[in-house]
C-alpha cells in the first residue's frame, strides 16, 4: 500500500467520523475519494459504522469492480463512478441524507446561499428530479448530468451529492450545505429572508477558496471530531 493512499484512508477515516458524530450518515450515506490512478477509487464499504478505520475502505476501479480484499460496496455505488468519470476535477464524493439540505427538495424553495460561507455554491446547487436510488449506470449518468459543473446537488426527497477536488474540501462542503439549509429554514420561520447576490458571492467564494481558511478550519474540527466518536 502506497503512502499516498494511507493518507487518503486516514482522512476518509476523519471525515466519516466527523459526519457520522454530527449526525450526517443518520444510517445512509457513503463517501469516496480518487487515488493516485484516476480510474480507481477508495470507497466506503456498505455496512461501515461510526468507528471507520483506514483500512476499512475499498478499493474500486470506475467500472464497480473491487481491487484487493473482499468486501460489499454500497448499493449507490453509481453515484460516485459516474461522477469521477465526468469529472476529472472531482477527487472526492459524498451522498447523505442530510434532513435540513435533503427538505428543500421537498420544498417551494430553491437552496441558494444565505450564509456568507456557503458562497462556495455560487454556482448553484441544481435538483436532480429523479427520486429513486442511483442503482445503475443509466440514472448514474443522468445524475451527473444534472450536477454539471457544480459542486453540489439535490436529489428530489432524496438527499446530497457534495464534490471536491480533495477529501477536505468535500467535507467542508457537505458541512457548509446543511448548515446553509438549516440557517435559511430559520430566517424563513421569521418571514421573508434574503439569499446572497451574485456579484458577493463571486468576491467570497474567490476569497474563501484562494485562502482555504474556513476549509482548513472545519477540517481541524473534523479530526477533533473524530478523535470523540466511540
Amino acid at each position: 500500500m502506497s503512502e499516498p493512499e494511507n493518507i487518503l484512508r486516514e482522512k476518509l477515516s476523519i471525515a466519516w467520523r466527523f459526519f457520522y458524530g454530527r449526525g450526517f450518515v443518520d444510517g445512509f450515506g457513503h463517501i469516496s475519494a480518487r487515488t493516485e490512478d484516476p480510474n480507481v477509487i477508495l470507497m466506503t464499504p456498505h455496512d461501515l459504522g461510526k468507528l471507520s478505520h483506514p483500512e476499512d475502505f475499498l478499493l474500486c476501479d470506475l467500472d464497480g469492480n473491487l481491487i484487493g480484499k473482499e468486501g460489499k460496496l454500497p448499493g449507490e455505488l453509481p453515484i460516485h463512478l459516474e461522477v469521477f468519470k465526468a469529472r476529472p476535477d472531482v477527487n472526492s464524493v459524498a451522498h447523505f441524507h442530510t434532513h435540513n439540505a435533503t427538505s428543500f427538495s421537498m420544498s417551494e424553495h430553491d437552496l441558494k446561499p444565505t450564509y456568507f460561507m456557503a458562497s462556495i455554491f455560487n454556482g448553484g446547487i441544481p435538483v436532480h428530479p429523479d427520486s429513486r436510488l442511483i442503482m445503475t449506470e443509466e440514472r448514474g449518468r443522468a445524475m451527473a448530468e444534472t450536477l454539471g459543473d457544480s459542486r453540489a446537488m439535490l436529489l428530489r426527497a432524496h438527499g446530497i451529492v457534495v464534490t471536491g477536488p480533495d477529501i477536505e474540501e468535500m467535507t467542508t462542503g457537505v458541512y457548509f450545505m446543511e448548515d446553509n439549509a438549516r440557517r435559511t429554514a430559520i430566517a424563513a420561520s421569521m418571514g421573508d429572508y434574503e439569499t446572497l447576490g451574485e456579484e458577493e458571492m463571486a468576491e467570497i467564494s474567490a476569497e474563501l477558496l484562494k485562502t482555504r481558511g474556513p476549509i482548513g478550519r472545519v477540517w481541524a474540527l473534523a479530526e477533533i471530531e473524530a478523535q470523540e466518536v466511540c
